[in-house]
């Protein structure tokens, strides 16, 4: 691989085109990072040890696990385009502070699978806060506290709503995000739909092939554009952009930001869940809500969802270039808001 081009901008598709035909290549780019576990699964940088696998609902789910099996267990949940990876410097500290800490993969994300052929590769919000409540009784998991961004803080908010007996408490980077499709098909200012580009690029066929034939271009340009100031460098982001090496990642999120505007149906399975987030239910469980002063990525004003929490609530604005990946660019600061969220 030609190093310089990926740390060229102007030359970086081209650089991502020749990383994703590594990482296919049974992750030859990252040999010490990564390799085959030959159980279908993958072992794991060093930070998290070998993955585990469990049948939970419509998935294989693959996750890390750290901590002692009997402290109080924490879910940590990534979002688009991101991986389990965004938890790599969190989960240590939670693990280290008594916590069980469970760090899946998303479907069509990583090494966790559709069981069956035929279930849909649907990206709605009710299916895949779903897979988190059956991982949670598949995992035996009573009660956890949640920490979250993006489509995991959209699932953690879903959670927290439908299932408060579920969630001890709530940590959610960008506050309130559960969708309604019918409002988000309405139009909005110019500089709404401008922040929305790539929702509207995936909407189109053309979108759709182009994300399909190159996601990690894509996405690399996508943590560019939301953490405008985070210096990441090429190693990390491959360590993520494997995570985009999965038959289902394309269909998983094409369907996701279809279904978000009202442009593809969900499943009727879900139709009585999605009617009750469609209402904007009120979260009352334990809440600290974050954001960073660089988020890049469209999101809510804080003052816009407040009211959204009615339960024990704090809001944390982190100051110093943080952006959207908030718990990969300030860890210890998102750690300490799990171990927080339930003594307020």
């Amino acid at each position: 691989m030609d190093s310089n081009a990926l740390k060229s901008r102007r030359g970086f598709l081209a650089g991502s085109a020749t990383a994703m035909a590594g990482l296919s290549l049974g992750g030859l780019m990252m040999g010490k990072a990564w390799a085959d576990s030959g159980t279908g699964g993958f072992a794991i940088a060093a930070a998290f040890g070998a993955l585990k696998t469990i049948d939970a609902g419509d998935l294989r789910v693959a996750y890390a696990e750290l901590g002692p099996a009997d402290g109080p267990a924490v879910i940590l949940l990534h979002g688009w385009p991101y991986d389990i990876h965004a938890f790599v410097d969190v989960a240590p500290r939670l693990a280290a502070a008594g916590c069980r800490v469970i760090v899946p993969y998303l479907r069509g994300y990583g090494a966790t699978r559709f069981l069956s052929a035929e279930t849909p590769r649907n990206g709605q919000q009710g299916a895949v806060a779903l897979d988190i409540l059956a991982l949670m009784d598949a995992l035996h998991i009573e009660q956890a506290s949640i920490g979250a961004f993006d489509w995991g803080a959209r699932t953690g908010c879903i959670l927290a709503a439908l299932w408060p007996e579920r969630i001890r408490g709530l940590v959610s980077v960008s506050g309130y995000l559960i969708g309604n499709p019918k409002a988000n098909a309405k139009s909005g200012p110019a500089a709404a739909e401008f922040a929305w580009w790539y929702q509207s690029y995936l909407c189109t066929d053309r979108g759709r092939d182009g994300y399909a034939a190159d996601p990690v271009g894509f996405n690399r340009f996508i943590w560019q554009q939301a953490s405008p100031r985070w210096q990441f460098d090429d190693a990390t982001y491959l360590r993520s952009a494997r995570a985009f090496d999965n038959p289902d990642h394309a269909a998983v999120v094409v369907h996701n930001y279809r279904w978000r505007v009202g442009l593809a149906a969900g499943e009727a399975r879900f139709d009585a869940i999605e009617a009750r987030l469609a209402t904007a239910p009120a979260i009352t469980v334990p809440t600290i809500t974050m954001e960073g002063d660089a988020n890049g990525a469209p999101h809510p004003a804080p003052a816009a969802y407040r009211a959204k929490f009615t339960g024990k609530y704090q809001h944390r604005q982190l100051d110093g270039g943080i952006g959207h990946n908030l718990p990969q660019e300030a860890p210890a600061a998102f750690a300490q808001a799990v171990l927080d969220v339930t003594r307020l």
